[in-house]
């Protein structure tokens, strides 16, 4: 039986060691499980001979909270945490959270605001030349200049700010190793400048081969079109294959170089990475505290797959994980489940068999194990490529396999089912098996959107291809006399979106009778086509102008239409439709969106009083089917 990783320096010397190697600092709780990135990567180490102390959100207001271990013998790993602390602190109206799902009974404010930068800080005030690797999705998303959303400011290289020695970028697994060994080897911290998927600052350039020079910060604070230019070679050089090495200037001759990704695992290194001793839950010290609420979402889910071709604007997929499908074999999920069916508290229901997108089972064609994803063409957008290899055959097997296992009830598929990859496929095995064993009553698809243009921007396929799955998707629960529905994602604001496109969308929503409970405003996170358009005004592939919403209010009119029946957004909604031109969608008339103003109030009877309030937009169906 395995055991966790040291989190006190009690139990490392309950183990014998006098030292550790690593000492992790992590700004989620600690929860052994391969869902969370710090549990990958410390198991990793592990098995490569390394002895690792896991501390989990240290005081950042006290230096010794970092002193638990002592002094590494090879240095520091700093982690964020699952998500960027500034997502998981603030909403997109930059309102404070209430919860932190990651940290023990969801209290908010147990790490600081740009976690990593912090900790960093703290390490460096103490221990001046010690070794320290910044990894995880904070990290890799910031690893070059990049917009932050919430100081509305173009930062530095995280690197810089956090006085780090070297970035881990993307999923890690390979370059955490390399950097460990090369360390324990006895290299020196500023010679470790050779390793695929890392980022390393320099005061000189003779070196460097190969490389593409990026413009200097100073020039992309100065204008912006500088900035969606720089971004534009950096998205075009994220593939493992053909990505170049990358150098930004700074002030000072400091240098930033970003060499080129790591390679994708192959299926035995993926199968590897999710068959190391984890615990498989949260530490026993959170007991007490309610445990770590996010750890319920994965507990019985399975990881089968990690990248995507998918391509949407917003997503960071592409400079985090990249557009390589990489996936685990059919033995080793059913290995986990196995696992998984003998917890003492499993009832029966595998919860997800997914990952980014659940249907994707393999790279988008053969080209791209060995030249990588093109540079300049998507895969499924605005339509699939010729090469591309639309093919459910295994995904079934694998659902099919677990569905037969003892004790399980039932498989869900929760994670992004790609509808547009599904709809394309002439085998219609997928959908049928899909909604007769795999959908809890509501299957959430993202179209996002259904005006043209914005869908373009989005990288999402045209509102046809979504019409004729949701054909589909009715076509197979009438055959089978299921009574399940679809639940759109849809997202209001995304540069581009005006209020006509808005209009165009809840218009939409009028038709079919849907009435959405939840929409997501547009979120710019670091490291997105879609934040380098709100921050610059253009579009980086081609440097056309695109209309952005800054604006709170009128972020606040497009998200209402979307909800247009929700009492509550009434004068929004009404304002947004004067403000358009639109006030024929203000009446009585079954095209209407709402009813007009009740400017009656001299009127006494009650009954012609009730004539001309707004209309009653409580939903009784919610979740209609579309």
């Amino acid at each position: 039986m395995s055991e966790f990783l040291p989190i006190s320096k009690q139990e490392m010397i309950q183990r014998g060691w006098d030292q550790v190697d690593f000492v992790y600092i992590i700004g989620d709780a600690y929860v052994d499980h391969p869902s969370f990135g710090p549990a990958i990567i410390s198991r990793i180490l592990e098995d490569n001979g390394f002895k690792i102390g896991i501390i989990s959100q240290p005081d950042w207001k006290d230096d010794s909270s970092i002193n638990i271990f002592g002094k590494p013998r090879l240095g520091f790993l700093v982690c964020g945490g699952n998500m960027d602390s500034m997502v998981n602190h603030y909403s997109v109206s930059k309102k404070r959270r209430e919860m932190d799902a990651y940290t023990p009974g969801g209290v908010m404010g147990k790490r600081p605001d740009y976690a990593t930068v912090v900790y960093c800080n703290l390490i460096r005030h103490t221990y001046k030349d010690v070794p320290i690797i910044i990894g995880g999705i904070e990290a890799s998303l910031r690893r070059l200049a990049h917009y932050d959303y919430w100081s509305n400011s173009l930062k530095r290289s995280i690197l810089l700010d956090s006085q780090a020695n070297l970035i881990s970028y993307g999923m890690g697994e390979r370059s955490i190793v390399e950097i460990a060994q090369a360390l324990d080897s006895g290299l020196k911290i500023e010679d470790i400048t050779f390793i695929p998927g890392t980022v390393y600052k320099t005061k000189k350039t003779e070196n460097i081969q190969d490389y593409v020079m990026l413009p200097h910060y100073d020039l992309l604070k100065e204008d912006k079109l500088n900035y969606a230019k720089s971004f534009a070679i950096q998205y075009a050089n994220v593939d493992a294959f053909s990505g170049k090495r990358l150098v930004e200037p700074y002030p000072n001759n400091v240098y930033v170089v970003q060499n080129p990704p790591s390679k994708p695992l192959t299926q035995e290194e993926m199968d590897y990475t999710y068959s190391l001793p984890y615990k498989r839950t949260w530490h026993p010290s959170y007991d007490a505290l309610g445990g770590i609420p996010a750890f319920s979402e994965v507990k019985f889910s399975l990881i089968s797959n990690r990248g995507c071709f998918g391509g949407c604007s917003f997503c960071a997929l592409t400079f985090h994980q990249g557009r390589i499908v990489q996936t685990r074999s059919k033995n080793s999920i059913i290995d986990e489940a196995k696992i998984l069916t003998n917890e003492p508290d499993f009832k029966g229901y595998i919860h997800d068999v997914g990952g980014p997108t659940a249907n994707f089972r393999a790279p988008a064609c053969k080209n791209q194990l060995t030249r990588g994803a093109c540079v300049n063409k998507q895969c499924l957008f605005p339509s699939p490529c010729k090469n591309l290899e639309i093919d459910h055959k295994e995904y079934i097997d694998i659902l099919r396999e677990l569905r037969k296992l003892p004790k399980v009830k039932k498989v869900f598929v929760r994670s992004g089912v790609r509808f547009d990859y599904a709809i394309y496929d002439k085998d219609p095995t997928f959908i049928e098996e899909l909604c007769k064993y795999h959908v809890s009553g509501q299957l959430k698809v993202a179209p996002e959107h259904v005006s043209e243009k914005v869908l373009k921007l989005m990288g999402k396929p045209s509102n046809e291809v979504y019409k004729r799955f949701v054909k589909r998707y009715k076509e197979v629960n009438k055959k089978y006399c299921l009574n399940q529905y679809l639940v759109p994602y849809l997202m209001s604001s995304h540069p581009g979106s005006t209020l006509k496109d808005a209009i165009i969308l809840a218009e939409h929503l009028r038709d079919e009778g849907y009435s959405p409970e939840q929409v997501q405003d547009f979120y710019p996170t670091p490291s997105t086509i879609s934040t380098c358009m709100y921050y610059t005004g253009v579009d980086p592939r081609n440097m056309q102008k695109v209309e952005v919403v800054t604006s709170p209010h009128e972020k606040a009119m497009q998200r209402a239409l979307i909800q247009y029946r929700n009492p509550k957004n009434y004068d929004l909604v009404y304002e947004a439709l004067q403000k358009a031109g639109r006030m024929d969608l203000v009446g009585f008339g079954p095209k209407c969106l709402i009813r007009p103003k009740n400017k009656s109030k001299n009127i006494n009877d009650n009954k012609t009083k009730a004539k001309f309030k707004p209309k009653d937009f409580k939903n009784n169906k919610k979740n209609k089917k579309i």
